[in-house]
């Protein structure tokens, strides 16, 4: 059966590059907008008190199949895939092509060149945004925001060590769902710090543990090098060096740099034992 988290197809209503593989009622060919918030959350069900399956950030592309009437829209991302609902508030059509993106874990985009001013908002890593000129130490965006310049990276620019990228958001409070600094889980943890080194990832963990790298045998496992992956059912977490993970767990309730052998030992008397450990 289809993944309907990677699926846009439901028994009434599915993607128009489905037809033929999947059965449905109708199929539509969808709109492409983007995100204009800078923290879309994607919903399990149109409501704003349903699951929060994951996020969207601003820049982001998505293809909306239908409109509830309710603020609400059923689409997919563009970039992972994702399937879910959005609110209608939170998206517009294209506007103008990103250029940049932002490389801070949370930075502000000010109505003017001041960051003495109230910010008109705020943008997470990996929310892109279209440059149009610079002013000082501001890069101007093509609806008048001023973003501090050294908090941004031209979109091809990628950050060598994506280990470094997650040790960033230690502390981060846990959020089921998350992508940002404001609340990141597991998952979400190993693809923001994967994407901004330019390595392309799924979002929940089961996905991560099926397509990223290559599974260590038992010897390769006892030799851990940073970067490595440890996967068990429903969370993953990242080597940082011989001794030491980092991750987004429920246990601490934030994002946490762990003695790797307690934290196997900790889950395992939960009643779950590692399923692989990945290498790049």
């Amino acid at each position: 059966m289809d993944d309907p988290r990677l699926t846009p197809a439901r028994p009434d209503l599915a993607a128009k590059y489905l037809e033929g593989k999947v059965s449905a009622a109708r199929f539509v060919a969808g709109e492409d907008l983007e995100i204009i918030d800078s923290i879309a959350p994607m919903r399990r069900d149109p409501a704003s008190d349903a699951e929060l399956a994951t996020q969207a950030l601003k820049g982001e592309r998505v293809t909306i199949y239908e409109r509830n009437g309710e603020g609400w829209a059923w689409g997919q991302l563009n970039g992972d895939g994702y399937v879910g609902w959005l609110p209608d508030r939170a998206m517009a059509r294209l506007a103008a092509v990103p250029t940049h993106k932002v490389t801070a874990v949370l930075t502000f985009a000010f109505p003017g060149p001041s960051i003495k001013l109230p910010p008109a908002d705020m943008l997470p890593l990996g929310a892109t945004i279209a440059v149009t000129r610079n002013h000082g130490e501001f890069a101007v965006t093509h609806d008048g925001r001023h973003v501090p310049r050294q908090h941004l990276g031209a979109l091809g620019v990628h950050q060598s060590d994506f280990v470094a990228v997650a040790e960033r958001f230690a502390g981060t409070p846990y959020l089921w769902g998350g992508k940002t600094s404001l609340g990141i889980d597991c998952s979400g943890l190993v693809q923001i710090a994967l994407n901004a080194a330019g390595t392309g990832c799924p979002r929940d963990s089961d996905m991560q543990e099926a397509a990223l790298g290559r599974a260590l045998s038992p010897s390769e496992s006892r030799q851990l090098q940073r970067g490595d992956l440890i996967f068990w059912e429903g969370h993953v977490a990242i080597v940082r060096d011989t001794e030491t993970i980092v991750h987004a767990n429920a246990h601490h309730m934030a994002t946490a740099v762990e003695n790797t052998q307690d934290a196997i030992a900790r889950i395992k008397a939960t009643g779950s034992e590692v399923t692989s450990i990945r290498r790049l």
